[in-house]
């Protein structure tokens, strides 16, 4: 519900009344006294669905375009015409509750802190997340997630899109920008600090930290995560519910990549770095390509329809450009699940030969199949299968290891070593 707030100029104090009456609007009138072109004030309650086609009746009666409005969040109202308005708009609009144009403006642009602040806690929660990955804490990351200010630029960008506002466009545009670039610089200045000063152990992989390891290797799931976060982010701002859990998701999409590539980029691992930065880029743009279209498939656009036809235009254009540069990055996402897809099924095979050679061999039992790789994440390959074989203190295998290596690599695409390590098992009880 909403209290609407607005300025009467001089000789429309009738157009407004006869309005509000014929819409059946509860309102209160009061002098206008500040010497200015306005002469009334009206005040009257609005469920949500009705501010906007009010306001618009409002001003295509005589108001203009520049009519002043404020639009307040109310709490209740005990008239029974008001219930009688809410049913109304219910059966005319039985869409999703959404907020008035200007409300959704004004909340996309209040959505980003100032910039000194932006940037302060953009640093923040690079430096939070870099400690969380290296630390390898969810729990760390999750909160470099909460602090991170980057939903508001994002809803910006979208918002402005679809309301023909460049301003709030741009200003968005120029936030994600740098609050990208910011945050893989101060993740990188961090990692670098914590390398030279030996916080970590020294020859330590970070590739192989799984907080890190699962950054650098994005499939097409990340490009579902990432247009999902636009989607509820533009849901959320549109129906004027709090966004705080939907920014933590998209936060999620975009922090702990770049705070990877950061951290690729201090341990010297350059493919590690492209990969994380090509998730991070995916992110963006999926973000806000599924921000933008949420909201113009709502309904918000501009009324006047000169600005309509131009904003209809550019959204053409900036989805097309967003949607052209995430089927590009995704040829990059598409090598990744195909690597992934083909190194899950190698190790599914082999420990599933391992097992078939071990049922042939009397006295021999499968403790362990482990997989060693070479290279650096996304692009790995297997390079060492070492099986840990228990056996009786009396027997012997001295064949074993040959038997499994022919075995694995009959179904391997590059061949592999393959290790028989063995541990003696008490059979006494058996």
């Amino acid at each position: 519900m909403r209290l609407v707030q607005v300025s009467i100029p001089a000789g429309k104090r009738d157009t407004v009344i006869e309005v509000l009456d014929d819409e059946g609007v509860d309102y209160m009138l009061t002098d206008e006294t500040s010497g200015r072109e306005y002469t009334d004030i009206a005040y009257f309650p609005l469920p949500t669905k009705a501010v906007q086609p009010i306001l618009d009746e409002l001003r295509d009666a005589g108001l203009g375009d520049d009519a002043h409005a404020v639009i307040i969040d109310a709490e209740t109202d005990t008239s029974r015409r008001y219930e009688q308005l809410e049913a109304k708009f219910d059966e005319q609009n039985d869409e999703t509750e959404r907020i008035a144009r200007e409300e959704m403006r004004t909340t996309a642009h209040e959505m980003s802190p100032e910039f000194t602040t932006f940037v302060a806690m953009t640093i923040i929660s690079a430096v939070v997340a870099a400690a969380g990955l290296l630390l390898d804490s969810p729990a760390v990351v999750v909160g470099s997630m909460v602090i991170a200010p980057l939903i508001g630029p994002a809803m910006e960008t979208s918002v402005g899109t679809v309301l023909g506002d460049r301003e709030l466009f741009r200003g968005g545009l120029k936030l994600q920008i740098i609050g990208g670039v910011l945050t893989i610089a101060s993740a990188s200045a961090f990692a670098l600090a914590v390398k030279v000063g030996f916080l970590v152990p020294p020859g330590t992989d970070v590739t192989a930290i799984s907080q890190i390891s699962g950054r650098l290797t994005p499939d097409f799931l990340s490009l579902v995560v990432a247009l999902g976060a636009g989607a509820a982010g533009a849901l959320s701002i549109a129906s004027g519910v709090s966004v705080a859990l939907v920014g933590v998701m998209i936060a999620a999409a975009l922090v702990p990549p770049a705070a990877a590539v950061g951290i690729s980029l201090a341990w010297g691992h350059p493919m590690a770095a492209i990969s994380s930065a090509v998730l991070v880029l995916v992110n963006i743009l999926s973000i806000n390509l599924s921000g933008l279209v949420v909201l113009w498939y709502m309904g918000y656009r501009p009324k006047n329809w000169f600005e309509l036809d131009e904003t209809r235009s550019a959204l053409a254009k900036r989805a097309g450009v967003l949607l052209a540069a995430i089927l590009v990055l995704s040829v990059f996402l598409g090598g990744v699940t195909y690597t992934t897809v083909q190194s899950a099924g190698f190790q599914q095979d082999a420990r599933e030969d391992v097992a078939a050679v071990l049922n042939d061999t009397e006295g021999a039992q499968l403790l362990d199949v482990a997989f060693e790789t070479a290279g650096t994440p996304p692009f790995t390959s297997h390079q060492r299968v070492v099986v840990t074989v228990g056996r009786p203190a009396d027997a012997a295998y001295p064949g074993l290891a040959d038997r499994l290596s022919r075995r694995i690599n009959e179904s391997a695409r590059t061949p592999v070593e393959v290790q028989v390590r063995y541990v003696e098992t008490d059979t006494a009880g058996a």
